[in-house]
C-alpha cells in the first residue's frame, strides 16, 4: 500500500525505560542479546528507539510474544505512560471538526506536553480498547454512562445529545439500546468489549489502539468481535494500531505490522508479506509456530 499525505501519527526514536538507566541498557539489551533486562543496572529496556508512521485510515499490526514491549508502546501512545525519550507528533486535517484547541498541539512533540494537555488531547482525540473491560469500564456505571463519562471529558455538555450519541454508538456495536441503562457487570465478555469499543469511538478520535482486545473471548464471540472491528474501521474510516500475539487477528484486521522482540522493532513491511515471506528468524519462529 502507497501512503499519500501527512502521517496521522508519527513517532521517532521512542525508548521506554523501567528503572534507573544507565549508558549501558541499549547496548547491552535486545534480540542479540537474549533479553531487555540490563546487566549493568538492572533495568528494564520495554522499547527502544522505535520509529513509524500511521495514515489515515491504516490499520498498523504490532506482534510479538509476551515481553516483547508491544503493551508497553501502546501505554506510551495513549499517554497513559511517560517515555523516556523520543518524540510524538499528530496531524488534524482541515476537514476535521474542532472541539478543542487543536492548534496547541500542531509541531508539537506530544510527550513533551504538560500533563493538562496530554490529558485533553487523549480526551479529544484518542481511544483505546483495553485487553480487560474492567481497565476500560465503570463496572457499576450504566453502558450509556460509561460512554457519557468519555464525552464529558471530550468536552460535551448537553444531556440529550450525549444520550443520543451513546444510542447510536450502541447501536452501532450491537448492544441492544433498551440496554443502554444496564451497567456493564450484567454484560457478557463479549459484551463488554462491545461497550468499550462504543466508549472508544464516542470522541471521534484520531487514532484508536486495540490491546489484544480478543483475548479470553470464546472463539465464536471472538469473531464476532473482529467482524465488528473490521466493519467500524470502514464505516467511521479511522487509524487503528492493534497489538495482538494472534497472527490470525493481525492478518484480518491489518494491512501492515511491526514485530517487537525484547523491546525492539525486528521486522515490518505490509502484513501479508511478514506473514508469508518473513525475513527474521524471529518472525519465522512466530509464523510457524501459528500454522
Amino acid at each position: 500500500m502507497i501512503q499519500s499525505g501527512a502521517p496521522v501519527l508519527r513517532v521517532k526514536d521512542l525508548t521506554k525505560i523501567y528503572g534507573s538507566g544507565c549508558p549501558h541498557c541499549l547496548k547491552a539489551t535486545g534480540p542479540d542479546y537474549g533479553t531487555n533486562i540490563c546487566s549493568h543496572c538492572g533495568a528494564v529496556v520495554a522499547c527502544a528507539d522505535i520509529s513509524f508512521d500511521l495514515y489515515t485510515d491504516e490499520v498498523l499490526g504490532i506482534v510479538g510474544e509476551s515481553g516483547s514491549g508491544k503493551s508497553s508502546l501502546i501505554r506510551i501512545l495513549h499517554l497513559d505512560d511517560e517515555a523516556t525519550s523520543g518524540q510524538m507528533y499528530l496531524t488534524i486535517s482541515p476537514d476535521t471538526k474542532i472541539d478543542t484547541c487543536d492548534s496547541v498541539y500542531k509541531n508539537k512533540n506530544v510527550f513533551a506536553l504538560s500533563p493538562f494537555l496530554k490529558r485533553r488531547l487523549r480526551n479529544s482525540r484518542m481511544g483505546i480498547v483495553y485487553q480487560n473491560p474492567y481497565m476500560g469500564l465503570r463496572m457499576g456505571v450504566s453502558a450509556g454512562g460509561n460512554i457519557a463519562e468519555r464525552l464529558i471529558a471530550a468536552g460535551w455538555r448537553n444531556i440529550k445529545k450525549m444520550r443520543e450519541r451513546s444510542s447510536y454508538l450502541l447501536d452501532k456495536t450491537e448492544i441492544p439500546v433498551q440496554r443502554m441503562d444496564e451497567p456493564p457487570r450484567n454484560f457478557s465478555g463479549g459484551m463488554q468489549q462491545r461497550v468499550q469499543i462504543s466508549k472508544s469511538l464516542s470522541n471521534n478520535p484520531l487514532v484508536l489502539f486495540f490491546d489484544e482486545v480478543t483475548s479470553g473471548l470464546d472463539l465464536s464471540v471472538q469473531a464476532r468481535v473482529l467482524d465488528l472491528v473490521r466493519s467500524l474501521q470502514k464505516d467511521f474510516k479511522l487509524s487503528f494500531i492493534v497489538v495482538s500475539h494472534d497472527l490470525g487477528v493481525i492478518r484480518l484486521l491489518t494491512s501492515r505490522t511491526m514485530v517487537m522482540k525484547y523491546g525492539r522493532v525486528v521486522e515490518s513491511g505490509l502484513t501479508d508479506q511478514i506473514l508469508e515471506d518473513p525475513h527474521n528468524a524471529y518472525t519465522q519462529l512466530l509464523v510457524s509456530s501459528q500454522l
